[in-house]
This record gives C-alpha cells, structure tokens and sequence, in this order.
C-alpha cells in the first residue's frame, strides 16, 4: 500500500490531487482538509464510480487505519489509491488549516 505524509499530501493537493475523507459524516464536520470530498467509509463502494480511474485518489481518516483498508479496496478495483498517514489528526496537529461543517 502506497502511503505518504500530511506534508507530501499538502503538495500533493496545490498540484491538484483528490482527496477522499471517508471518515463518519460527524467527524467530517468536526473539521477536514480543505478541499476533501466526503464518501463515508460505508458508501465508498457504492459510490466507487464517482473516483477517477486516471488519477491518483489520496485517501484520509482521523488516524489513517480506516484510509489504509478503503485504499486497498481501490487498489483491487484498479485505483492508484494513497494512503494519508497520521489523517486529519495529524494534519491538525502540524497546525494545518482545518475546515469545520459538511459541504
């Protein structure tokens, strides 16, 4: 499983990458990275058409345990799925803008 930090995820994201939260709907709005789409770890495979086959798809959780099984599920369904290690936990944590609220 491919993984890289919250500081490589920062760069990742000012060069356009996707984002994946799918983290429950209450914690989302507790507060996420700015820019991340909200697919519940639940609703992931239902919604797994929603994702772009041609880029890599970073996905994020409070810790990174929940992101680490929802990537190799995208991996077996043919994703470059990433792994965002420590989660939002750590994005906060480094002191990272945070956004509270569900879009």
């Amino acid at each position: 499983m491919r993984e890289i930090d919250v500081a490589q995820l920062e760069a990742a994201l000012r060069d356009g990458a996707s984002l994946i939260d799918v983290r429950e709907p209450s914690e989302y709005a507790e507060g996420h990275v700015p820019g991340a789409r909200h697919i519940p770890m639940g609703q992931l495979t239902n919604r797994i058409d929603e994702l772009d086959k041609d880029a890599p798809v970073h996905v994020i959780c409070a810790s990174g345990n929940r992101s680490g099984v929802m990537v190799e599920v995208l991996d077996a369904a043919g994703f470059e799925a990433v792994n965002v290690r420590g989660g939002t936990s750590e994005w906060a944590r480094s002191g990272r803008e945070i956004e509270r609220g569900s879009k």
